[in-house]
């Protein structure tokens, strides 16, 4: 049985309104070209135990596009990551080898923060 005021992502829990329903948004997002992503790539330790993690952020498209980016990302660093709340996550100092991947597949606007 479904229930009748399901929860979404935006923090709503409960309403009084009987006839309120949540609107739902409408994933139409272009990807925009890689010569025209702003990516900006930071080192960060905080919040992970001491451990070292590259973060990309900054690219504006679709979250199955940023899956994709992330898997390659990933794949060709050779190390694990992840793909959270528009931002790509890959452990370690991997810095310089994103930099340098995203300049060899026309990422023309990334650059090192």
């Amino acid at each position: 049985m479904s229930k009748k005021n399901k929860p979404d992502t935006r923090g709503y829990v409960f309403s009084t309104d009987p006839s309120f329903s949540f609107e739902e948004e409408s994933a139409d997002i272009s990807t925009l070209p890689p010569a025209q992503q702003p990516l900006r790539i930071v080192l960060d330790t905080k919040r992970r135990a001491g451990k070292t993690v590259t973060i990309l952020y900054g690219f504006k498209g679709s979250s199955n596009d940023l899956e994709a980016l992330g898997k390659k990302l990933k794949n060709y660093c050779g190390t694990g990551g992840a793909v959270k709340d528009g931002e790509i996550i890959v452990q370690g100092d991997q810095r310089d080898k994103v930099l340098q991947w995203l300049q060899k597949n026309d990422y023309r606007k990334a650059c090192k923060v």
